[in-house]
């Protein structure tokens, strides 16, 4: 698509600069990873709920810690990916595909506490700004890693969420006993701006399209 846009801009008598500034807006629309659009138009900070679920929904990987026994309870976290559905619209539940040939899964079989860190660098909206910084949104998700029914509709959802946005797992070695995890969300800590943490409830987070839809009636 850039390609042609640009022959077409070289032939036509549009000044070079104009040349320029279209075909970096152009490169922004057709921005991809790995096949996922990127929404490149970020929630008012001020939003909380909406900032949060779309960080979430926006990003495929993120920091997964668990609690592992045979390190006498110390924090693992271990990258992972992960899908809570399709880019706008995710449900905001963090699913996984794991084995307990790694220590995560192993590790909340035993203890299920653990928490989701994501960070909003990856997505590419954070431009030169240092991941640390507050204006480059973090979140961390905390609860429970539930290991989920490989029968029901649940793990269904999620392993059509998680193929969708990493096809690569669906050709992953069946004998690795790779199973469908999901979050359960007790606690979140949100920084997307100065001034600290946001207020942020769970019943927010994940009810906040709902909430929105009841006001505008």
């Amino acid at each position: 698509m850039i390609e042609k846009s640009l022959i077409f801009f070289k032939s036509s008598s549009i000044p070079s600069y104009f040349v320029l500034v279209l075909l970096m807006v152009l490169h922004l629309q057709c921005s991809s990873v790995k096949g996922r659009l990127l929404s490149l138009s970020k929630p008012n900070p001020n939003d909380a709920a909406a900032y949060a679920r779309w960080l979430v929904s926006q990003n495929s990987w993120g920091v997964l810690n668990t609690i592992a026994a045979d390190l006498g309870g110390a924090p693992f976290g271990n990258v992972v990916s992960f899908s809570d559905g399709l880019p706008g619209k995710g449900v905001g539940i963090p699913y996984f595909y794991l084995t307990t040939l790694d220590p995560t899964a192993a590790n909340a079989l035993i203890d299920q506490r653990s928490s989701l860190t994501i960070s909003e660098y990856p997505i590419g909206t954070c431009g030169k700004t240092d991941p640390e910084n507050p204006t480059c949104a973090k979140i961390t998700l905390t609860g429970k890693l539930i290991l989920v029914d490989m029968n029901s509709k649940a793990a269904e959802f999620a392993r059509s969420v998680l193929f969708a946005k990493h096809p690569e797992m669906e050709g992953w070695p069946k004998d690795h006993n790779f199973q469908v995890f999901k979050l359960e969300i007790q606690d979140i800590f949100l920084i997307n701006w100065f001034g600290g943490p946001k207020l942020l409830t769970v019943d927010q987070y994940l009810h906040w399209k709902m909430k929105k839809l009841a006001l505008s009636l």
